[in-house]
Order: C-alpha cells, then structure tokens, then sequence
C-alpha cells in the first residue's frame, strides 16, 4: 500500500514515499526535495557462513534524463560512475554501516537513482537519507533512522540544504549525518572557517538531522512495518580459549619492532597456535572447537588486545598517544616535472609530481546541473607494494577516487586566483609507503609539491588524522 509523509524542513517540503515503486525490493523509498526525486531500493540476501565481513555494497547513479539532457560525447548512454558518483557512494555508505550489529554478515546492496532534478536542490544527502529510510522499511537489523544535511555558510548565516547556486556564493560546503542522539559522519570543506563556527554549524546541521530521524519514523508507522525477530548467533566458542592461550603472545607481536615485522610475529603465533589446536589438518577437536572458527577467533582477540594497548595509553610502536611519528619532508626530488616533494611520516609516504599547463589544459566536467572547468587537479594512487602487497590494476577504486577527492578539496581554497596564476596544475601524490594517514600525507606532500613548483598558495595546508578508541567511560584519542 503506498504510503506517504511530508514535512516541511528549511522551508522546503521533503517528502517520503514507500510501497508504489520496487514494491519486491526488501525497502524501497521515493525521497522528494522540492522537485528532486531519489529513489533508493535496498535488498538483502540470505546470510551467508562465507563471508567473514559485513558485504555491503552502496550504489548512486545520476541519471542525465532526470535534468532533461543527453549525456556528453560519442555515447549516449550512461557509462561507469562519476567522480562525484563514487562520492556519494562513500557519503552514503560511512553513516549507515556502523549501524549494524556485528554478527550481521548478510549481503545487503543499497540502490540510488536520481529520477528528476530541478536545478536548485542537490540530489547527494538525498541518497544518505532514502538509504536509511529504506533500510528502516527491510527487514533488516538497521540501528536506524539516521538523518542527513547540507550546511552552507552565507553571509555569516548557516543555510540547510543550500540551492545549487547558495553553494556557489557558501564559504562551507558541510555534508552531517548522524541519529538523533549523536554525530556519525562529517564531510566538511570550507574557506579557511574559524574552529568555533564549524562547531556551531555541527551543531545546527544536527538540529535539522532529528527533523528528518522523525519524518521517517512517521513513514514506518503510518506503512505499519515491524522488523522480524533476528536470532543472533551464539559467540564463537574458541575466542575464550584464543585469550586465555595466547593474549599474552598476541600483546608481544603486536608490540615488537616495525609494522612488517610485527606482522611477521602475529602470523608466527597463529601458526603455532593453530598447529596445536588443529595438528595435521584435524577439522575439528575432541572438544568440539572447529577449525573453520579459529580465524574469527584469533582475529577478535587481536584487535581485543589492541584496543587494551591504546587504552593503557601507549601505541604498538611505543608511541604516546598524542606524539606524532617523525616526520621528514624534501623537495626537487624528480627531475623534469614542474614541482616534486617527498613527504615521510613514520611508515607512511607519498612521492608528489606536479605538472603546470595552459587553462586549455583544465578539465572540463559535465552534470546534473550543466559543466565547469576545473584548473586544479589532484589524483591519489595506492598501489599495492606499498604495504607489501601484490595486487592487480584495474584502474582507480573507490578508495583512490574518494581520497584523492579529500586531498584535493583540503589544497584547493589555497590556490591562487586564475587572474594571479593563470595556469591549470595536476597534481599526482603516489603512496610509496602505507601505514595509515596517507590521505593525509597526500596534502602536506600537496603543499611541498606546489611551493617547489611556484605556485603561489594563499597559505600552507597540512593534515592529520583523528582516532578514538572507546571502552564504556573510558576513551582515547589518537593523533595520527
């Protein structure tokens, strides 16, 4: 039966819809902002013992029908997703995943398709919004509703859901999801705004987010859906036998030496503790303890007795938690390119070349709501031996695309006016090196990179990632 709530929300009315469109679908959801229209179907399939992770699997696709266009160039019909596409699939997915219970191993797909645009109201933090309405509607262990919005900045005013044009004039570009009681996710880019107005606007986009937590549950209960009972599967039967055998060997590796050697020791102490359990390929023991549990068991107990490390308040290499690994920076390191930097920070690396071109160089970018020219440009790699690994190419993934995007909406308010330096720059930061923060690394090597190419930055831009580890009242923070 179709089902339909509204409500009015920064002066414009959201409306969801439920039970008229992909009524096979697990959840589907028509989420309505003025005339942009997003549908989002979920669906999940039978838990499968395989999988050892959560497979989900996000999904936004822009259709050029929804603006009336035809999509540029030779082909006519929609290719592989967009930059701005594989985004919003990151801006969906970060929100919604930590909301699932940890058993939860079902193959779940979130589906987003823009139907229509009207040229004002932006159809991305729509997606976010429909997923958990959606997953609200599935039978499905969702720790839901979450809520989702844009926060602009204009004229030292905070506007939700800013117009296509209101971003053009914004100096924050702030995309907040969260429930109704606290904060989830935070994609932020702004023109160098004051620590205490980002906090404010924090906390003016959460105000609008438990306007729309509300809406959809309005839109469950006036569609009568109840969740299914879900069994929770019992606690792996080897993991108090892993602790009480092995806690203190675990604690021993991960805290020995550099990050490849104490890899080396924690696949040491499995093998070992493996052969004892399971000697000669045995499936399962006397006991009752398998063999195909002992992975989730050993597993859970490392990252037990981590989390224990950083709690205590050292790090595995030693570190406090607040102290920063050494850091080392030169530039002029290839020859030939325009501007070249070399940026190491403990494990971590990134090789930064920069090439300089005439504005005939930018790249032209073609959407929902017309094209632009972009004169800055900075793309990330990671390949695989940069943490020992061997992998096969197939071009740029989610990852690259999505951290590639971060680096260089950090970089892009310092660069000079067209009118001041009238050259198109790429930028290419490769990570030669991984462990952890290489995003990061890729805007402090960003900012090397430029200066040794003459490129006359507004202000030196560096990163540095944030971690929290929380047990009940106790937490950390961890810097870098």
């Amino acid at each position: 039966m179709k089902t339909v709530v509204e409500r009015e929300i920064a002066g414009r009315m959201m409306s969801l819809t439920t039970g008229e469109v992909a009524k096979q679908a697990a959840g589907a959801v028509l989420v309505q902002y003025g005339e942009t229209v997003v549908l989002v179907a979920t669906q999940n399939a039978p838990m499968n013992a395989k999988f050892d992770f959560f497979p989900l699997t996000v999904d936004y696709r822009e259709r050029y029908v929804a603006a009336g266009k035809f999509p540029g160039g030779f082909m006519k019909r929609e290719g592989k997703p967009s930059t701005h596409e594989v985004l919003t699939m990151r801006l969906t997915d970060r929100p919604i995943r930590p909301l699932f219970p940890k058993w939860y191993r079902e193959e779940l797909q979130i589906m987003s398709t823009v139907l229509s645009v009207d040229g004002e109201n932006l159809p991305d933090v729509l997606s976010i919004n429909g997923a958990s309405a959606g997953l609200m509607c599935a039978p499905v262990p969702f720790q839901g509703p979450i809520g989702a919005v844009r926060v602009g900045l204009i004229d030292d005013e905070f506007i939700a859901f800013p117009t296509h044009q209101q971003m053009k004039e914004s100096e924050l570009d702030l995309v907040v999801a969260g429930t109704r009681e606290s904060i989830l996710m935070i994609e932020g880019f702004g023109k160098q705004i004051p620590e205490d107005i980002m906090v404010d606007a924090l906390m003016y986009g959460h105000e609008i987010i438990q306007e729309i937590c509300d809406l959809q549950d309005e839109l469950v209960q006036a569609a009568g859906i109840t969740k299914p009972e879900f069994e929770v599967p019992a606690e792996n039967p080897l993991i108090a036998k892993v602790r009480s055998d092995a806690a203190g060997k675990i604690r021993t590796a991960k805290t020995t030496g550099m990050k490849q050697e104490r890899a080396e020791a924690l696949r040491a102490v499995k093998a070992e503790l493996k052969a004892s359990y399971f000697p000669e390929g045995v499936e399962e023991t006397s006991d009752g303890f398998k063999a195909s549990d002992f992975d989730g068991a050993f597993e859970y107990i490392v990252r037990e007795v981590v989390r224990q490390i950083t709690l205590e308040g050292t790090r595995l290499d030693g570190r406090r938690i607040d102290e920063i690994r050494e850091v080392t920076c030169s530039v002029g390191t290839v020859p030939r390119v325009h501007g070249s930097a070399l940026f190491t920070r403990g494990e971590t690396q990134s090789l930064a070349t920069v090439a300089l071109g005439t504005t005939r160089d930018s790249q032209r970018v073609e959407n929902l709501f017309g094209e632009h020219e972009k004169r800055f440009m900075l793309d990330y790699n990671f390949p695989p031996y940069s943490v020992g690994e061997c992998k096969p190419l197939r071009g740029p993934g989610r990852r690259e695309i999505g951290h590639g995007a971060l680096a260089e909406r950090s970089v892009e308010p310092v660069i000079p006016e067209i009118s001041e330096f009238p050259y198109t720059i790429r930028l290419i930061s490769d990570i030669t090196e991984s462990n952890g923060s290489s995003s990061m690394a890729s805007v402090c090597n960003a900012t090397l990179s430029l200066m040794d190419a003459g490129v006359k930055i507004k202000q030196p831009v560096a990163g540095i990632s944030i971690g929290l580890v929380k047990e009940g009242d106790k937490y950390m923070l961890l810097t870098d």
